[in-house]
């Protein structure tokens, strides 16, 4: 089971999370995501291979983390696996 928690609250948490090989980071499902600590930010990034990803910011008990979680909504064909899945950083605890 994957989780991922910040600021000592669970975000996420599933069974069929998927790994990226070539970043090594753990995406989620989006359905396993509370997404009520999530809040949509303008912030996008664009990956070679993965392509463009848009941000949210993690929200607890009134703290931001800004732009720590991010997902793929149409990834390019290479990463058709995480379509739909977030992935978390800055300070977001994620094990597997």
């Amino acid at each position: 089971m994957a989780t991922a928690s910040w600021n000592g609250t669970m975000i996420a948490q599933a069974d069929n999370a998927q790994v990226q090989l070539v970043d090594n980071n753990v995406y989620f499902p989006q359905a396993c995501v509370n997404m009520d600590y999530l809040q949509a930010s303008t912030h996008t990034s664009v990956c070679g291979w993965k392509g463009t990803a848009s941000y949210y910011d993690v929200v607890v008990d009134g703290k931001v983390n800004f732009n720590a979680a991010w997902i793929y909504r149409d990834p390019l064909p290479d990463a058709r696996n995480i379509a739909g899945h977030l992935a978390f950083w800055k300070g977001v605890n994620v094990e597997r």
